[in-house]
């Protein structure tokens, strides 16, 4: 039998939408009510997320420090040691083709700040805490492709501007070809976009490997592999596989951009290494999206 006191306690009530709760998710009685609002998490919440984590580690300002020294040191050196050579002229070849050495280099330093920006996470365990802030994997890896893509567009656009320029200035009056518009567009913009991609495809694969090294060394194998391939087939009949090979190599696709082909001259030209680039990418970041999506962490 309950006790008088009990009959006539007063039952707690909270309001139908307790402040710092959305509706229906309000603790039972008694509970606390935080007086902060609360709010669904968006993209923007966690692309700021990522921007922070990217900006803060110091291995991404060293590789994008390294990154940034081969393409403006590099096309620095080239150009000084091309002035410097006497009489040397260039004949019809473009003064902004010099620029590709120092970008070859430097996406050695893309392939692995992208395969960083995630498998780091899988080999410290951080992934997990991640994914408990944000439950929502998709918008993870979105905000991940984001930043990463466009901090790589946005330093390499700006690194082969400045190599182009002193290029055109310094090494114009060696050359005959006088660069144009579209010319200037590809060896600046358009290298910046192949590199994103490029980007963008090694962070596939590190969240499809979910390991540093080995997600690396496959996008390494990507890189280098078609090239190495066509070095040793050397038999008439293989003529068709080792020009393909040479012509839709990832350094070949990167020289396209600057108005230089290889493997007979039928390879890809102008835009084309871009869109070939942005397919690749597209489709690692979809098995990338489902392999989040249905492994643990």
């Amino acid at each position: 039998m309950s006790t008088p006191q009990q009959q006539h306690s007063p039952t707690p009530q909270l309001p139908s939408q307790a402040p710092g709760y959305w509706p229906g998710t309000a603790p039972a009685a008694g509970g606390f009510v935080s007086p902060v609002p609360v709010r669904r998490a968006t993209l923007a919440d966690a692309v700021l997320a990522e921007w922070t984590k990217i900006r803060s580690v110091r291995s991404t300002m060293w590789t994008l420090g390294v990154m940034v020294a081969l393409i403006v040191g590099i096309g620095m050196l080239i150009a000084a040691a091309v002035d410097t050579s006497g009489p040397t002229e260039m004949n019809e070849a473009s003064p902004l083709a010099l620029g590709f050495i120092g970008v070859l280099l430097a996406t050695i330093c893309v392939i692995t700040l992208g395969v960083l920006t995630i498998s780091s996470e899988y080999g410290t365990g951080l992934i997990r805490t991640t994914l408990t802030a944000c439950p929502s994997r998709s918008r993870v890896l979105t905000a991940k492709a984001i930043v990463f893509s466009l901090l790589t567009l946005v330093i390499t656009t700006v690194s082969t501007f400045v190599v182009a320029a002193v290029h055109s200035s310094v090494l114009g009056s060696r050359s005959t070809y006088e660069p144009t518009g579209g010319d200037w567009l590809r060896a600046t913009v358009g290298v910046s976009l192949f590199m994103a991609l490029l980007g963008l495809l090694s962070l596939a694969v590190g969240a499809l490997v979910r390991h540093s090294a080995g997600a690396i060394t496959i996008m390494l194998g990507v890189v280098m592999l078609p090239m190495v391939l066509a070095l040793f087939l050397m038999l008439d009949s293989l003529r068709d596989v080792r020009d393909a090979l040479l012509q839709y190599s990832i350094p070949a696709e990167l020289a396209a951009m600057y108005g230089t082909t290889s493997g007979g001259g039928t390879g890809p030209t102008g835009w084309e290494p871009v869109l070939i680039m942005a397919g690749l990418a597209a489709v690692g970041l979809g098995g990338a999206y489902a392999a989040i999506a249905r492994r643990d962490a």
